[in-house]
């Protein structure tokens, strides 16, 4: 048969054929004397072998470790790991369509944070806070969702299992709102002004103790993390201040002088 023929007989293409050639997984056949390759049975019982290797998602690598090993050891130790790897796809796409079907729940009925996609716990968490038209509650959204997507998932449900109280308690909720507000206003204050440090303080007496202890270090790591600076960039002078001081505060050294 000419590489054609049986190229068309294996299912594969001739340019694969010269490939897995050069590859040293398939034998080279002997030449008729006008220097074409003879093939016969048994390279097309290779080639079959070789396709039926790659539908079932082994590189052309471990298909060559396959086909050398006489025992079988080598098939048996490969196809146990790429079920183990399927499985692992197999995992990661189910969690990504739960967090499908939750964002189009959200959509359908209309309660789909404007900034998602978003992980579950988050989105569900933003549609559970009241609407706000204070500019530094749309910064803290913001912020939110760049970290839903920055940290760990474990790190990520305990601070979004620290804030549920905001999205549950209407009073603390409308204290929020209201400090908020006296946030946006220092927007074109200076940054001594005698506002700040009240503000700063009022915000620290809302927060829960729950939430508290994940700010130990936060004013150090705002100077050091790229992100914490570029946090208090996005804030006018004046309110970043308040900022800096509210996390310096919740600190459990800040905490315990207070």
């Amino acid at each position: 048969m000419r590489i054609g023929e049986i190229a068309a007989l294996a299912g594969v293409t001739p340019r694969a054929v010269r490939h897995y050639h050069h590859l040293g997984l398939l034998p080279e056949p002997g030449r008729l004397p006008n220097g074409y390759r003879d093939y016969g049975i048994r390279h097309a019982v290779a080639l079959a072998r070789i396709r039926r290797l790659t539908e079932l998602g082994l590189g052309l690598p471990e298909v060559r470790d396959v086909l050398a090993d006489d025992e079988g050891r080598e098939l048996a130790e490969v196809l146990e790991e790429l079920d183990q790897d399927l499985a692992r796809q197999e995992a990661a796409i189910e969690e990504r369509r739960a967090r499908l079907r939750v964002l189009l729940e959200q959509a359908r009925a209309g309660t789909l944070p404007a900034e998602g996609p978003l992980s579950p716990g988050l989105a569900e968490l933003l549609s559970a806070f009241s609407p706000s038209g204070s500019a530094s509650a749309a910064k803290d959204r913001e912020h939110l969702t760049l970290i839903d997507s920055m940290v760990p998932a474990e790190d990520r449900d305990r601070l979004l299992g620290a804030l549920r109280p905001f999205a549950e308690d209407p009073e603390l909720t409308a204290r929020v709102h209201a400090l908020y507000v006296r946030l946006d206003a220092l927007v074109d204050a200076q940054e001594d002004d005698p506002r700040i440090g009240p503000l700063a303080d009022e915000l620290v007496a809302v927060v829960p103790e729950s939430l508290s202890g994940l700010f130990a270090g936060a004013d150090e790591a705002s100077r050091e993390h790229p992100f914490g600076q570029a946090m208090l960039d996005d804030f006018a002078p004046a309110q970043a201040a308040v900022v800096r001081k509210f996390m310096t505060a919740l600190a459990p050294k800040g905490r315990g002088t207070r």
